[in-house]
C-alpha cells in the first residue's frame, strides 16, 4: 500500500457547473484530464490518496455528484477532507454513505490496514498574523483548532502506536515556522507529518511552512504546485517523500 496526496482538484464536471480553472493560468490547463492520466498511471486499487480540500465546485451535494463519480472511477481509497470552498459539505454520516472508495473525513480518524499510519484531517483557518487572517476569522480559527483536536484524539484512541499523518487544507504556519494554534497541536501530540494545500501560483507557494520544523514534517501538495501528478506520502515499505 502507498499513500498520495493532492488537494484543490476544483472539479466542475456537472452540467450547470460553470467553473474553468485555466483562467489562472499555467497550471491549470486541463488539470482533470492531466490529473487522471498521471493518477491511472501510478495509483492502484490497493493505495490510499488524500484530498485535503477543494475538491469539487459544486454548491451542494447534488451539483458535486459527477465529480466525486469521476472521482469514484478513479483506483485507491478516496480520503477527502474539507477546504473552505466546499460548500456541498454536508452531513458527514451522508456522505460516508455514498461510496465504499471514498471516506469523508472530519473530527474522526481513518486507519489503513497494516500500515502503522493513523489518519485525520481538518479544514484549518487563516491564524493570526497570516494575511489572510482579520479580527472576524477569530470564532471560525479557535473552532478549527478545536476540530483538529477532536481528530487528533480520535486517532489517539484508536491507534495509540501508530504515526499520525494530518491533512490541512489551510497552511498551519509560513514559512519561518512560526507557532500558531495548529502548529501547538500538531507539536503536542507528536504528529509525524501535515500535508496542505490553498496556496496557489508562484508567489503564493512560498508562504507556507515547509521541511521538517520542530519535530513536524510539512508539505504542500495543491494541485498546480505539484503539476497535477499526486505526491507519494508514504509506502508500505516504510519510505517517505
Amino acid at each position: 500500500m502507498k499513500i498520495y496526496a493532492i488537494g484543490d482538484l476544483h472539479l466542475s464536471f456537472g452540467e450547470n457547473i460553470d467553473k474553468p480553472m485555466d483562467i489562472f493560468g499555467g497550471g491549470w490547463e486541463q488539470h482533470a484530464e492531466r490529473l487522471e492520466h498521471a493518477w491511472r498511471e501510478m495509483i492502484t486499487e490497493e493505495d490510499l490518496v488524500l484530498l485535503p480540500g477543494d475538491t469539487s465546485w459544486g454548491l451542494k451535494i447534488e451539483e458535486a455528484m459527477a465529480d466525486f463519480e469521476w472521482l469514484h472511477s478513479l483506483p485507491g481509497t478516496k480520503i477527502v477532507s474539507k477546504g473552505n470552498h466546499d460548500l456541498w459539505w454536508g452531513r458527514i454520516k451522508y456522505l460516508n454513505s455514498l461510496y465504499d472508495d471514498i471516506v469523508f473525513l472530519q473530527n474522526d480518524c481513518y486507519e489503513p490496514e497494516c500500515s502503522g499510519i493513523v489518519i485525520t484531517a481538518s479544514r484549518g483557518w487563516p491564524y493570526p498574523g497570516s494575511d489572510e487572517y482579520t479580527e472576524h476569522d477569530e470564532k471560525i480559527y479557535a473552532r478549527e483548532i478545536q476540530r483538529l483536536k477532536l481528530g487528533l484524539d480520535a486517532a489517539k484512541a484508536k491507534a495509540p502506536d501508530s504515526r499520525i499523518l494530518v491533512a490541512l487544507h489551510y497552511p498551519p504556519s509560513d514559512p519561518s515556522g512560526r507557532v500558531t494554534g495548529f502548529t501547538e497541536i500538531l507539536e503536542e501530540y507528536g504528529v509525524w507529518k501535515c500535508i496542505y494545500g490553498h496556496l496557489h501560483g508562484q508567489v503564493a507557494f512560498g508562504r507556507g511552512i515547509r521541511g521538517k520544523v520542530r519535530g513536524v514534517q510539512y508539505q504542500l501538495v495543491s494541485l498546480d504546485y505539484l503539476g497535477a501528478k499526486p505526491k507519494l506520502i508514504y509506502d508500505d515499505e516504510g519510505s517517505s517523500q
